[in-house]
């Protein structure tokens, strides 16, 4: 599959293709594009548009995109939904939802700045959200 959405990615935009590649689709293709042309590239390219006004996979109230994808492809693993929270509070406006969430946003941030682009940004950044999501596997075996 492909997906879309907005370029200049920072948390959500990121967390989600490593949501996607993880447990929904390892051979996803991204393309990051102006905010304005993502539905239009959606049509032309056949992809997937996500975190972008109006469409199926993006904020909805609370929640974040990552919330809409876990939602529509059923995912239920206990680690994966506490993560969701940390990226939901690094997304949205509620940022002490978790104790990592700040740190989570300025990570999100830095990599941002340091990075030639989103194709730059997205490897490096992954490893970050593989560490969250083996963290809180292991937090939850000793619970």
């Amino acid at each position: 599959m492909r997906w879309v959405t907005r370029e200049k990615a920072k948390v959500d935009r990121i967390a989600c293709p490593w949501l996607i590649k993880k447990f929904v689709d390892s051979q996803a293709e991204f393309l990051f594009v102006p905010a304005e042309k993502v539905i239009q590239v959606a049509g032309e390219k056949n992809a997937i548009p996500f975190d972008v006004q109006g469409v199926e996979l993006g904020h909805r109230g609370e929640e974040c995109t990552f919330d809409a994808i876990i939602r529509k492809y059923g995912l239920t693993d206990p680690a994966l939904l506490e993560l969701a929270k940390v990226v939901r509070g690094a997304d949205t406006p509620n940022i002490n939802l978790t104790p990592e969430s700040p740190g989570l946003r300025a990570i999100a941030e830095g990599f941002r700045l340091i990075t030639s682009d989103d194709f730059d940004n997205m490897p490096k950044q992954f490893w970050v959200y593989d560490a969250l999501y083996e963290y809180f596997k292991d937090r939850s075996k000793r619970v």
